[in-house]
C-alpha cells in the first residue's frame, strides 16, 4: 500500500469501530511480556471452532476483574461472535446474540453498565490483543468501556513507512517494542491510546484466524454462527 493511502483506511476502520458497542503470541519484547506473566489470571474461551486461551492484565485491574466476574457469573455462556472482520477483528460480548435469529441486527447489548477506561501506556494493539469495545468519543468523551463487549486483535502488517504516517497524523509515537510488533505479527496501531487493551491470546491464535475467515453477511456477522460454548477460568 503507498503511504497516501493509509490515512483513509486507518480512518474508516476506527470510525467503524466507534459503533462497536452500539451496533497470539505477540511477538518477543512487546510490552505485553512482563515478567509478572506467571500471577495473571487465564481464560479459556471454548467455541465451536476450537479453543482460545487468554491472559488478563494486571495492569487494567478494573477490566480483569469484570471480566473474571463474568465468566464466572456464565455471562458469555451461549453468545456468538456477532462481529467479525477479516483482517481487522472478531467481536462478541452481546447477550442479545444468545438464540438470535439470522439476519437479526446485533451489538447493541451489555450488562447494564460500562467500566472506566484503563488506557494504559506500553499496551498496545498486536495481534492477539484483547480489548474492550466502546461507544465513540461523541457520545463518550471518557472513553469508558461496554460493560461486556470485547475484541480479539487479528490485524495485519504494517510498513514502517505506513507507521510514520500514523504518527504523523495523529500526532503520536510507537515505542520501538510497539514498532517490532506492528512489522513482524501484525495488528491494528491505529487504535492505540483510543480502546482499552486489557489482556492477549496465549493460545489458540490460529482459532482467531478461522474465526476471522468465516464468511459473513450484513453488519459483519458471521453467516454461519460462531458461538462461544463457554468460558472458564483456569488459573
Amino acid at each position: 500500500m503507498k503511504t497516501q493511502g493509509v490515512k483513509p483506511f486507518w480512518t474508516a476502520i476506527i470510525a467503524a469501530l466507534f459503533f462497536f458497542a452500539a451496533c497470539a503470541q505477540p511477538g518477543n519484547g512487546t510490552n505485553q511480556d512482563q515478567t509478572d506473566i506467571q500471577e495473571r489470571s487465564q481464560v479459556k474461551i471454548v467455541t465451536d471452532m476450537g479453543d482460545i486461551t487468554i491472559e488478563l492484565f494486571n495492569e487494567t485491574p478494573e477490566h480483569r476483574d469484570n471480566f473474571l466476574k463474568l465468566v464466572n457469573e456464565a455471562y458469555f455462556d451461549g453468545i456468538l461472535f456477532h462481529r467479525v472482520i477479516n483482517g481487522f477483528m472478531i467481536q462478541a460480548g452481546d447477550p442479545h446474540s444468545k438464540d438470535a435469529v439470522p439476519g437479526e441486527p446485533l451489538g447493541s447489548g451489555g450488562p447494564g453498565y460500562t467500566v472506566t477506561a484503563e488506557i494504559v501506556p506500553g499496551l498496545f494493539h498486536h495481534k492477539g490483543a484483547l480489548a474492550a469495545a466502546r461507544l465513540g468519543d461523541q457520545m463518550n468523551p471518557e472513553r469508558r468501556s461496554s460493560g461486556s463487549q470485547f475484541y480479539i486483535v487479528q490485524g495485519r502488517v504494517w510498513s514502517h513507512e505506513e507507521l510514520d504516517q500514523m504518527e504523523a497524523d495523529r500526532g503520536i509515537q510507537f515505542t520501538e517494542k510497539a514498532r517490532e510488533a506492528y512489522t513482524t505479527i501484525g495488528g491494528t496501531p491505529h487504535l492505540d491510546t483510543a480502546y482499552t487493551v486489557y489482556g492477549r491470546v496465549v493460545s489458540g491464535l490460529e482459532i482467531v484466524d478461522m474465526i476471522a475467515a468465516t464468511e459473513t453477511g450484513e453488519r459483519d456477522r458471521p453467516v454461519q454462527d460462531v458461538s462461544i460454548i463457554r468460558m472458564e477460568v483456569i488459573k
